[in-house]
């Protein structure tokens, strides 16, 4: 199976995860959502695919380029 990698655009902090590993998900889907500069942007998935790894939880701060999850299609 091919595997989409999706990272995080920019710094932030985590304030809801709405998948995890074995979700079933389509583009567009979200995946989790980001607080950044007192806005909440949501991290979309990029393929049609399954939730193959994700280490998310609500309040983890992270880093533009870090992985937010890796699906297979």
């Amino acid at each position: 199976m091919a595997q989409e990698k999706v990272e995080f655009p920019i710094t932030g902090k985590i304030v809801g995860v709405n998948v995890k590993k074995g979700s079933v998900v389509k583009e567009g889907d979200v995946l989790c959502i980001l607080e950044s500069m007192k806005m909440e942007n949501p991290i979309l998935a990029t393929v049609d695919g399954t939730v193959a790894e994700i280490n998310l939880s609500a309040g983890q701060v992270v880093e533009a380029g870090d992985l937010v999850t890796v699906i297979e299609y």
